[in-house]
Order: C-alpha cells, then sequence, then structure tokens
C-alpha cells in the first residue's frame, strides 16, 4: 500500500509531479531567502523570535543560516516554522491521529534556507541596495500602504533579477486593499484558494480570505493563486503536525517551492541559462507561472463587464490563476525562442528601444490541437532611484502593450485580442483560438504612452494547450 505524501498542497500545485519526472530536483544547491518578521516587538525593537523549530524532527538535515542583529536572544515563530517546513522539511515515518502514517516531503528539502529578521533585513540588505545573495526570496507579510521599503524592495527585484515572492493579505477581515510588498510592481504576489473537504482538495480565492485587488493605483494584484492549508511541523514538538489554515502566508511557500525547482532545472541545463539571469531572471519566471497558471471558475479580466478586458490583464481575485507547477515546468524547458516563427510553446527575452516603431513579433501555429487556447504573458520591471527613498524613476518607466493577430490563409492580419494595461507592468492574453491556423503575438511600446528615455528589457512566455475544460470564456 502506499505510503501518504504531505502536504497535500504540494501535489495539487505539481511539485510532485515534477520531481517524479526529474527526481534530482531537490533544492540542492539552491539557497532561499525568507524574511521572517519577529512576533513580538517593544517599541521598534524587535526580540528576534521569527525562526523556524529547528528541533522539530522534520529538520533534521536541514541546512539553515540564521540573520539577525543578535541584539536578543533569537526564539521560535510558529508562523516562520510552519513556511520553512512547506519548504523544506523532510520527515518520511511522520504520523498524525486524524491521518495515520504519512511521508512529509517539503518542496526542496536539499536547499539551504537563509532567515533573516525583518527589520535586521530592511537595514542591511534594503536601505544599502545589497543583493542577499539568495536564489529567491519570500515574504509571508505586509503592510497596508507603499513606503520607502517597499520600493526599495521593488528596486531588488528589478536590479538584481531576483524573484521575489509575497503574500497578498488575508482578505477583508485583515486589510481590504492588497499588501505591500506583495502590491509592488516587480514582486510576484500571491492569494490564497479555500481548501474544501480535506487538506488535498481546494476550491476558489475568497475576497474574505485572499485579498483582492485592485491595488490604490489601479493595478491587477494578486499575480497568482495557490493553495495554503497545508500540513505543516508544529512549533514546540518534536514530531507534531498541524493544519496551517487558509491563509496568503502559506499560499506563498507553495509558490516558492514550485519555482525553486524550476531555478534550479534553469541553472543546471546551460540552454535555460538565460531564465535566471540578473537581467532578466525574476521577469521570466513570474512570466512562466503565469502563462502556466490554471484558469479557475469565474476567470476574468478586471471588473465584471467586458468592455475593461484590454486594459485589467487580470482577474482580482485569482490574478492569472492557480499555479501549475507541471504546466510551467512544461513551459521552461520548452526553452528560449527567438522571435520569428516560434514552437507552441516557450518563452524568450528581450529589448524593446525607446520609440513607437520597433516591434517584436512571435509567430505560431495551432497544428495539431482541436480545441486551443493561448495563454501569453508579458512582463517587465519598474525602476527606482538609487538612493532613499527609493522614488520612482518615472523617465525610465515604460509601458509596453501586447497584441495577438490571427494570419489568414491569404496572409492578411486579423485582430484577435490584445492588453495593454495603462498603470501595469504586466500583460496577459488568455483566448481561444482555431485548430490549423497561423497566429502571433507582438510585443511594443504602447501608444497610449509617453515613452521612456531608455530601452526597456522584457521577459514574454506562452502555451497553446487544448481548451480547459474547468474553463469557460
Amino acid at each position: 500500500m502506499a505510503v501518504a505524501v504531505q502536504p497535500g498542497a504540494l501535489e495539487v500545485a505539481g511539485v510532485y509531479k515534477i520531481t517524479d519526472i526529474d527526481p534530482n530536483l531537490t533544492g540542492r544547491g539552491l539557497d532561499i531567502g525568507l524574511v521572517c518578521r519577529s512576533d513580538t516587538y517593544i517599541g521598534s525593537k524587535p526580540q528576534n523570535d521569527y525562526r523556524p523549530d529547528v528541533s522539530h524532527g522534520s529538520f533534521r538535515d536541514l541546512a539553515v543560516k540564521f540573520y539577525d542583529d543578535q541584539s536578543e536572544s533569537a526564539s521560535v515563530s510558529a508562523h516562520s516554522t510552519a513556511i520553512a517546513s512547506i519548504l523544506a522539511g523532510f520527515e518520511p515515518n511522520a504520523s498524525l491521529a486524524s491521518l495515520g502514517g504519512f511521508s512529509y516531503e517539503g518542496a526542496c528539502p536539499a536547499a539551504r534556507l537563509d532567515i533573516y529578521e525583518f527589520r535586521h533585513f530592511l537595514a542591511k540588505y534594503v536601505f544599502s541596495g545589497r543583493w542577499p545573495e539568495v536564489d529567491l526570496l519570500t515574504m509571508s507579510l505586509g503592510w497596508a500602504s507603499e513606503d520607502w521599503w517597499t520600493r526599495g524592495i521593488d528596486k531588488m527585484a528589478g536590479d538584481f533579477g531576483l524573484l521575489i515572492i509575497a503574500a497578498i493579505g488575508n482578505g477583508t477581515s485583515a486589510y481590504d486593499l492588497p499588501l505591500y510588498p506583495a502590491a509592488g510592481a516587480n514582486i510576484l504576489a500571491v492569494g490564497v484558494v479555500d481548501s474544501a473537504d480535506s487538506l488535498s482538495e481546494f476550491s476558489l480565492p475568497d475576497a474574505n480570505h485572499s485579498t483582492a485587488g485592485p491595488t490604490l493605483d489601479g493595478r491587477c494584484k494578486p499575480d497568482i493563486v495557490a493553495p495554503g492549508n497545508c500540513l505543516v511541523a508544529a512549533a514546540g514538538s518534536k514530531d507534531g503536525f498541524m493544519p496551517s489554515g487558509d491563509y496568503s502566508s502559506f499560499a506563498v511557500p507553495v509558490v516558492a517551492g514550485v519555482s525553486s525547482l524550476l531555478i534550479q532545472k534553469a541553472k543546471t541545463d546551460p540552454n535555460l541559462l538565460f531564465a535566471v539571469s540578473p537581467v532578466f531572471g525574476n521577469c521570466v519566471m513570474k512570466s512562466i507561472l503565469m502563462t502556466a497558471a490554471r484558469k479557475l471558475e469565474g476567470w476574468h479580466k478586471g471588473f465584471p463587464q467586458s468592455d475593461d478586458d484590454y486594459e485589467y490583464p487580470l482577474d482580482f481575485k485569482q490574478g492569472a490563476g492557480m499555479v501549475d507547477g507541471l504546466a510551467a515546468y512544461g513551459v521552461l524547458t520548452a526553452g528560449m525562442q527567438q522571435d520569428g516563427n516560434v514552437p507552441s510553446t516557450g518563452w524568450n527575452v528581450g529589448v524593446i528601444e525607446p520609440n513607437y516603431v520597433v516591434e517584436t513579433v512571435y509567430h505560431f501555429k495551432t497544428d495539431g490541437f482541436k480545441k486551443p487556447y493561448v495563454s501569453v504573458t508579458l512582463v517587465w520591471n519598474r525602476a527606482y532611484e538609487n538612493e532613499y527613498p527609493f522614488a520612482p524613476a518615472w523617465q525610465s518607466w515604460a509601458d509596453l502593450q501586447l497584441q495577438l493577430w490571427a494570419i489568414d490563409a491569404d496572409g492578411r492580419s486579423r485582430f484577435i485580442d490584445y492588453s495593454n494595461s495603462p498603470v501595469d507592468n504586466v500583460e496577459h492574453i488568455y483566448t481561444d483560438l482555431d485548430p490549423n491556423s497561423e497566429y502571433e503575438f507582438v510585443v511594443s511600446n504602447s501608444l497610449n504612452a509617453p515613452l521612456p528615455d531608455c530601452f526597456t528589457t522584457y521577459a514574454v512566455s506562452w502555451q497553446v494547450k487544448e481548451e480547459n475544460s474547468e474553463y469557460r470564456r
């Protein structure tokens, strides 16, 4: 009899499907940064109770390093214990009265966790503009408004091509607006889908539990959603486990787990290295995860009416949809393509010149598909000034657009769809196509905004698949 594997949310997200294909993807060689808020502050001074409880049996082989100001003796946090276990816990002989025996397998148990106390991280890395020397960064914390440090974290993502994944917030019971840093332009913001009747069945995001967009300035957030109710290590116990609950804090490590496996794959395959480059890396990974995301019931761009679908690239509750690790692995490993004629799945990086003339065109076919649909995601970074308070570098803010055209048998182009948000630095198209037909999508500067004073780097990814039976437009 097969042993049950937990957390079930990782199975739903596709983590175990990826490792079934490539068992070498365990996180080995990766440094994953976790920024964890202390549970207790006296005034503004953290008491350093931010650490996972590494005495738990699931962490016996964990490689971990802690970063704090060492002004107070450090102690543990149940919150960060849960997050660390989803990412890197491992206990093949676990048990729980309600479940019996099971194998507990975090997403990337061979990775090293670099765990930073929040205020220490702001002082040592964000304020100084230093790279924390990690492969990706997670932040299961948030604040209701933009500040110097949220812009500094946005700048860190753009300057170092660093994928930063953050929690969008826990719905109207916490704050009404998407939380920062998740609401930042260069960050991958994660919402949570509610669990159903078990720890392996999940339904839809609920705005009461997962904060919905738009942001105060009208941008679409979250970018993606994921299951969050995971079986996690219980702090203060050597072998205890407990459900984490439907919170975006715990959806973040699920998405970070998928991302870690993709990053490890890209780092170990010379053909995929542009996906982890310091120039393009965060945009490539963000684009791939969003392109591969699975639309859930009710997915619709922007507000319920259809006349705003071109200016709002994402659904306000689902973002681009539910994380799908296996599909993301497929998009990544389809490889980097040059513009021009491209296969039905792939990704690319490029540069748009500061003029209205230059367009980058990707031409593809839907041969072999009975009921095809296409998902395309364009991502680029916003720029910020180099010094505190890291004000927006407005003159370098590009506004790109994404267009989709059908190419008829006589070679003429026929407009199908476009995404042209005046405020987002993400554009997303998801639409049905005709089988055995030719199409092209086009990346260019938007005609509706001033041109930037610089070249703009971008990442784009696409996937043509059979119609999703769980979603109808």
